[in-house]
């Protein structure tokens, strides 16, 4: 799949073993931006000791409002060996973590499943959460059925032309239900245990983008009748304007607490109730965020 790239639904082409980078500007080994225990994540993910993220540099996606857009956009992070990634996993568990949390994986995904099997040989035994934009491919997802535990895509856009012009993929809504019902047929309903930490199942985020961009009925409604009722979603409020979207007229403005109340009330009516979701972020949390 490297040698005539393929991994995710762009098809770039190139051949990554030789050095060659398409889209998301990696070619023959993984860079990681950063890494340990994370406590802003959902509540299941983090339970105690935190989520063991590790947040992989670039993305397959171009999104204009990206929060973290030093790091998937201007490649902030540094190259890993595999048994560089390896180290890190043992690193994570050994603090006490719940989880290894994949961040961004799509593009790097080789790279991660032969840092696996040196970690898996070194005692690793955590879930592993792959904690994706929501643009993957099918046939890559099939891939890891049996070694990812919990799968995290976002579910950005309903509206191709949205899609298009805020991050860069015209296709967006097609590949990404597609993704998401494949995650669900290997993962399942998000499982939770007596601690109230996730051991396996499906968890999807939706962030509500202001003026109604990220199509929210649209998707709530796909959830609740094509993929399950008991979809466990976090629903997020926490956009503001970051990156490119000060220069857009719809995006340069905080979300309102009136779009996020709306965007709950439309979940419980498609009778997700299984939502994560936090109180509406005062400016200054926005601030320090």
């Amino acid at each position: 799949m490297l040698e005539d790239c393929h991994l995710c639904p762009r098809h770039c082409g190139v051949d990554r073993l030789a050095g060659e980078s398409g889209k998301c500007h990696v070619s023959n080994q993984a860079l990681v931006s950063s890494y340990g225990p994370h406590f802003g994540e959902e509540a299941p993910l983090v339970g105690r000791h935190g989520s063991g993220t590790i947040f992989f540099t670039y993305c397959n996606l171009r999104c204009a409002f990206c929060q973290n857009y030093t790091i998937s956009q201007l490649g902030e992070g540094s190259a890993v060996s595999k048994e560089g990634l390896a180290e890190m996993m043992l690193s994570l568990q050994a603090k006490g973590c719940h989880n290894i949390n994949l961040v961004s994986p799509t593009h790097v995904l080789p790279y991660i499943l032969e840092a696996l099997e040196v970690a898996v040989g070194g005692g690793l035994h955590l879930p592993l959460v792959y904690n994706s934009g929501g643009y993957d491919s099918v046939e890559t997802l099939r891939l890891l059925e049996g070694i990812v535990d919990i799968y995290m895509p976002d579910m950005k856009y309903s509206d191709d032309r949205i899609a298009e012009q805020l991050s860069g993929i015209k296709d967006y809504p097609r590949v990404n239900r597609a993704a998401v019902k494949e995650m669900h047929r290997q993962a399942g309903d998000l499982h939770i245990d007596k601690q109230g930490i996730a051991q396996c199942g499906l968890l999807v985020r939706h962030l509500v983008l202001p003026n109604g961009l990220a199509g929210t009925e649209d998707t709530i409604t796909f959830l609740a009748q094509e993929v399950s009722p008991d979809t466990y979603l976090n629903v997020m409020a926490q956009y503001h304007p970051c990156h490119q979207a000060f220069d857009m007229p719809l995006l340069n403005r905080p979300l309102s607490r009136e779009e996020f109340r709306h965007a709950i009330e439309l979940a419980r009516q498609q009778g997700l109730d299984r939502l994560d979701k936090h109180d509406f972020p005062s400016p200054l949390r926005l601030i320090l965020r």
